[in-house]
């Protein structure tokens, strides 16, 4: 569990990360703490060395709009991890605005008439609120298709699936720091960060890092158990009317292999969708009188 200084935890994360060479300073390779030391970040900021202290150890809780900019230039933090640190430190200027946990009827159709391409919708934990039969399909070989950080983190297949994992790893996490800085005191992404906490050391590892970074959009190389290897790009695209959601699609260059290997996850898309009907309709048919 996370302490009650976040601000404190994210500085002393942040400067941590900056190394002195990055800001100017020599860095002769003997220093005691990685990166950054309290006076060094004081002194980039025009602070000083005891007010920075406090600020770190939460005994000063209300900095200025200037200093907490002033310590994102020093600390060389790009709009992500700077809008972070503000959110922070600065206190809330209007009422806060809480995830939608449901997918709305309209956003249910565009979903699933995107018949040629894996589309799904993910809330502010990264939970899977609705997936198109394609995108079912593609994360097929999960035990579960629930929560993308789950999925990655606590499944085994995760580690076949993700050609590179320790991106696909850092990726995730970052996006769920930018969605805890979102919505602060959201009961489900503190409740995903406490599950991964305890039952993966490697989840644990990336979030005490403190990286804010958006997953907007990306290249991603999977490896399906029946398809083989496929090169997507990957669109998050945010729901303006249902705060946290976003509707997440994966398209291939035209003429590709990549755009072939799509064509028969469709096909493979249609032919479990279609037993899945006739299972339904088998059961349905066997219950009654």
């Amino acid at each position: 569990m996370e302490s009650e200084n976040k601000l404190g935890d994210y500085l002393r994360a942040r400067r941590a990360m900056t190394m002195p060479r990055d800001v100017g300073f020599p860095d002769h390779g003997s220093r005691r703490v990685p990166g950054l030391r309290r006076d060094e970040v004081a002194l980039l900021a025009g602070v000083s060395t005891d007010y920075y202290i406090r600020l770190e150890q939460g005994r000063e809780r209300n900095p200025s709009e200037q200093v907490l900019q002033a310590i994102a230039r020093a600390l060389r933090l790009d709009d992500a991890a700077a809008a972070h640190l503000f959110r922070l430190g600065l206190p809330a200027l209007g009422p806060s605005v809480s995830a939608t946990p449901t997918v709305g009827p309209e956003l249910l159709r565009l979903m699933n008439g995107m018949h040629d391409v894996p589309a799904f919708v993910v809330g502010s934990a990264q939970d899977v609120l609705a997936a198109n039969a394609m995108a079912r399909e593609l994360y097929r070989g999960f035990a579960r298709y629930d929560n993308l950080l789950r999925m990655i983190f606590l499944d085994p297949f995760a580690r076949e699936f993700y050609r590179d994992w320790d991106k696909a790893a850092h990726v995730a996490v970052n996006n769920l720091r930018a969605s805890s800085s979102q919505f602060p005191g959201d009961e489900r992404i503190e409740g995903v960060v406490g599950e991964l906490s305890v039952h993966s050391p490697a989840f644990a590892n990336v979030w005490a890092r403190y990286e804010v970074r958006p997953r907007t959009h990306e290249d991603k190389h999977f490896n399906h158990p029946e398809v083989g290897e496929l090169r997507l790009h990957f669109e998050a695209l945010a729901v303006t009317s249902a705060p946290g959601q976003h509707l997440s699609v994966y398209s291939a260059e035209p003429g590709s292999a990549d755009s072939d290997g799509l064509i028969l996850l469709r096909r493979l898309a249609e032919q479990s969708t279609a037993f899945t009907e006739r299972s339904t309709i088998a059961e349905e048919g066997n219950t009654r009188p």
